[in-house]
């Protein structure tokens, strides 16, 4: 690889997407964010729109990685918690093509974040079992054993408490809903004893954009798990998006190109 190498990511939140290019040697963005609010409804067609805006104010030209906040196997979305149901059954990876002109990987959101993490950031070179959990409008999960990516977990899918865990414990309460940060972090170390529980991981990532808040309330997660606040931070999604979009070939060509 050369000392330099630029790519572009976009991450689409439940409140935002957002793009910008990535030094992917050194895992920094090169340029400032770009942020449109999520279309509401967030259905393919506005989200395709605005990714588009989103390239064409940035002047990109190359190919995108887009993370997105569902299930995607094989370029095709498989659920829609945090998103409109129409994404269900749509390849995204065509859709973007279509939307911009370029070449398009598409990936879990949370799956994109922990790739960045893992790569230049707290889970770097870390073996065994690691977990990244990013709370926002969700609960998102990132899994690696050995630093190999096991892909579309959906650990805030977990049911906890008699409701699906990203309802009882993501950042949305606090940053939406107007609960107190204390009765909060005492959920999600609730939730994280669950999860540890169940899996005994080696390490937790904690990412998503509360993470910034991470030292007012890393007392009350009282779990025995080593855990550490994901360093990117929420430039995570966009980085870990930009990796994924490497093996793209630099213009759109065929979908079956794409693939090879």
């Amino acid at each position: 690889m050369n000392d330099s190498e630029t790519l572009f990511g976009i991450d689409v939140g439940g409140s935002g997407i957002k793009g910008a290019e990535v030094d992917v040697q050194r895992g920094e963005l090169v340029t400032e964010r770009y942020r449109i609010p999520t279309p509401q409804p967030a259905t393919p067609a506005a989200v395709a729109a605005t990714v588009h805006d989103i390239v064409e104010h940035c002047g990109w030209s190359g190919p995108l990685g887009i993370a997105i906040p569902t299930v995607v196997q094989n370029g095709i979305v498989a659920t829609a918690a945090n998103i409109d149901k129409g994404w269900i059954g749509t390849n995204a990876e065509e859709l973007f093509v279509a939307a911009t002109g370029h070449s398009a990987r598409v990936l879990n959101d949370a799956d994109a974040a922990g790739i960045a993490e893992m790569t230049y950031g707290a889970g770097s070179g870390v073996r065994g079992l690691v977990i990244m959990l990013t709370f926002g409008t969700g609960i998102g999960s990132a899994v690696f054993y050995d630093g190999i990516l096991v892909p579309n977990s959906e650990l805030g899918h977990l049911e906890f408490q008699g409701m699906v865990a990203e309802h009882y414990a993501a950042a949305r309460l606090v940053e939406r809903d107007d609960m107190e940060l204390s009765p909060w972090a005492d959920r999600v170390g609730a939730y994280l004893r669950h999860v540890e529980r169940v899996l005994t991981p080696d390490l937790f990532l904690f990412g998503g954009g509360i993470s910034k808040r991470f030292a007012e309330f890393a007392h009350q997660l009282d779990i025995r798990t080593p855990l550490e606040v994901a360093a990117l931070r929420n430039n995570a999604g966009i980085v870990g998006a930009a990796l994924a979009s490497r093996e793209l070939p630099p213009s759109v060509g065929s979908l079956t190109g794409m693939k090879e």
